[in-house]
């Protein structure tokens, strides 16, 4: 699978530039500006459209702008793919609504299904794109708990036929290995390592890496070197949601 790292990291361009050569970034419409310092040094990027983070602040997301963006950074060589747009928590409709408004080619974009949404949507939605994306919302909005678990043990019998994916999956804000493991995914993302970046409280012994950059690449590496399995096995107990 690839493993998309968030960004920016603490410590500005020169961390972020350092830490993600070579890697797959995963850049939010939210923070566009640190994708320019990185698209040239990273792997592959793919695009996310900020919606989770509009929503933790209480404001609207203008699509057209970030349309806008999409058309300007699908021309670099390092372009995956970007999330389509899509409402935290809205109605069903509301997001096929945004699904019929996307202006580029299928295999370029991909369609977030909510965790709350159902199983029907989940089916439709895997049966007609090359890869969607698992969203963890309502009632199912923690990742990693027990209740998360059972929906996604249910998500993944509806779209997996002898244990493999109809189509790829991506997982949004799930790239723990506590998580990854245990799902077939194609990609998984998370801001693991710009979240613990500056966590220095739990940095101990005497090998501890001496700078920021040294942390995040033993962070990074830490997570690349899991990956998810090839089939489906469903998960009866709760698995606790840890990096360390």
């Amino acid at each position: 699978m690839i493993h998309y790292h968030g960004i920016p990291l603490s410590g500005g361009n020169e961390v972020t530039i350092r830490v993600m050569a070579g890697r797959h970034v995963f850049a939010t419409f939210a923070d566009p500006a640190p994708l320019a310092a990185v698209a040239d040094m990273c792997s592959t990027f793919a695009l996310d459209n900020g919606a989770f983070s509009h929503w933790k602040r209480g404001q609207p997301v203008d699509w057209e702008k970030y349309y806008l963006w999409v058309g300007e950074c699908r021309a670099a060589p390092g372009f995956d793919w970007a999330v389509i747009p899509d409402v935290i928590n809205g109605t069903e409709q509301e997001n096929d609504d945004l699904l019929g408004a996307w202006p580029f080619p299928r295999h370029e974009g991909v369609p977030v299904w909510h965790l709350h949404e159902s199983l029907d949507r989940l089916r439709r939605l895997a049966s007609e794109w090359p890869r969607i994306a698992l969203g963890s919302s309502g009632s199912w909005s923690t990742v990693g708990n027990a209740d998360w678990w059972g929906r996604i043990n249910s998500a993944m019998s509806a779209i997996c036929a002898d244990g493999r994916p109809i189509c790829k999956i991506h997982g949004l804000r799930m790239l723990s290995p506590a998580v990854f493991t245990h799902i077939p995914f194609s990609s998984a993302d998370s801001t693991n390592v710009a979240r613990t970046l500056g966590f220095d409280s739990r940095w101990k012994g005497t090998y501890q890496p001496g700078t920021k950059v040294g942390k995040g690449v033993v962070l990074a590496e830490r997570i690349e070197s899991h990956q998810s399995p090839s089939c489906w096995r469903r998960r009866d107990v709760h698995i606790q949601n840890v990096l360390f």
